[in-house]
């Protein structure tokens, strides 16, 4: 049983996951303006991978695995960072980032879904209300950041769908498969497996001949999108859910949007309007509700 503390660490982990990739969503505009989406996926899982394995060396850890776990890493690899990604990049070139985005969010419903069904997790009216109050959050954002939820049933839209499912599938296995390895160690090889699978859009779009166009501004999005989104971001979700449900985890994508909203302020000044406030508001009663009851729990056993 995990005490108080670890879970609290296990939130924060989470927590700044999310906050990473909801920022990413500037970070990325800014450079779509230069790379198309499929040679920024290279650089980024590049910068990412190499990154990793800087930290793993400077920390001592072996990079041998066994060689019973090289289909799991290749599955989470595939489906967390290749077909994740593709599928995300794909949509992105029919729809908007916005819609994308907030599609993104509704990912846990699918969580809650599979980790009932596989993990044996319970459902009990704390998630059911808090699950409830984190969309109604999502949709308040949304609306109040002059970007209506409107979605149409394009190839874009069933794109990111299946993203969103692809991820839930992707927590739900990494929480289950629960490789003997450190989460650094997993996350540089499914980083590694990324950049592997997403070279050969590089070489087919000779995106190499538009790095030399970027703007350092752009270069420092690019870092950002490698070290703390493509690295660090799925390395901390992956120490969240070696301790936290699978389906608690999860609740923290909906603080996505959210963040996403914020950065877009600070960074692009755009105004807040009293519904996202209110939205906000929501989407954090929503998680705190079903991950803040684990801590009270434990406070009193």
């Amino acid at each position: 049983m995990a005490s108080f503390k670890s879970k609290l660490t296990a939130s924060l982990y989470a927590v700044m996951s999310i906050s990473f990739w909801g920022v990413s969503f500037v970070s990325t505009k800014a450079v779509l303006g230069k790379l198309d989406p499929y040679s920024l996926l290279v650089v980024r899982f590049g910068i990412g991978a190499l990154f990793l394995l800087l930290l793993l060396l400077m920390q001592r850890h072996s990079l041998r695995i066994s060689i019973t776990h090289i289909p799991h890493l290749l599955i989470l690899g595939t489906m967390g960072v290749f077909i994740h990604q593709l599928l995300q990049a794909t949509a992105l070139l029919t729809i908007d980032a916005s819609s994308a985005g907030w599609l993104i969010s509704f990912s846990p419903v699918f969580t809650v879904v599979l980790s009932i069904m596989f993990l044996h997790e319970k459902m009990g009216l704390a998630k059911v209300l808090g699950t409830s109050l984190a969309i109604a959050g999502v949709l308040f954002v949304t609306t109040g950041s002059g970007q209506p939820l409107q979605f149409s049933m394009s190839i874009g839209f069933l794109l990111m769908l299946l993203s969103t499912l692809n991820w839930a599938v992707y927590s739900v296995l990494l929480k289950s498969l629960k490789l003997p390895y450190p989460s650094l160690l997993v996350t540089f090889y499914m980083c590694f497996l990324g950049l592997i699978l997403t070279t050969p859009f590089l070489l087919r779009n000779r995106g190499w001949e538009s790095l030399s166009l970027m703007a350092p501004a752009e270069w420092a999005h690019l870092l950002f999108l490698g070290i703390f989104v493509s690295g660090i971001a799925y390395w901390y979700w992956g120490k969240a859910l070696r301790v936290l449900d699978a389906s608690k985890v999860s609740m923290f994508l909906y603080l996505e949007p959210l963040v996403t909203l914020l950065a877009a302020i600070l960074l692009l000044q755009e105004k807040v309007l009293l519904m996202s406030a209110a939205g906000g508001i929501l989407i954090i009663l929503g998680v705190v509700l079903v991950n803040g009851q684990l801590f009270f729990i434990s406070r009193r056993n």
